[in-house]
């Protein structure tokens, strides 16, 4: 059975840097594209950055939010048999507080991770 986990969650203050990652079990990802979202108590999920497999045609290979870019950076772990994706978050905000899932997607199959919590706080 496929298990995505994410890591590096953690509780720091504003301006802190953290880097999350999203491990693949049983899976390589290199057909993958993965997705992280995240969602804040009472707010809806939200995409934050996509980093799509080198195989796609989409003619996209990494994607942010506007309310990311500049601060975080998703990548893979090399270009053959990929088994992790890192988010290295920096300049973090009080905003940027909720919990973190990232997502593997290849056409119809998706794989969610189980979240990781970041806290912002001052």
């Amino acid at each position: 059975q496929v298990h995505l986990v994410e890591s590096g969650g953690g509780s720091l203050q504003p301006g802190g840097s953290l880097t999350l990652s999203c491990t693949a079990s049983d899976l390589t990802l290199d057909y993958f594209a993965i997705a992280c979202f995240r969602q804040a108590p009472g707010k809806e999920r939200e995409g934050v950055s996509c980093i799509h497999s080198r195989f796609s045609t989409s003619g996209r290979s990494i994607t942010y939010a506007d309310f990311v870019k500049g601060r975080f950076t998703i990548s893979r772990d090399g270009l053959y048999n990929t088994q992790t994706v890192w988010l290295q978050m920096n300049n973090l905000k009080i905003d940027d507080t909720a919990t973190y899932y990232c997502k593997a997607e290849r056409g119809f199959t998706n794989y969610w991770g189980q979240g990781t919590q970041v806290t912002v706080h001052s």
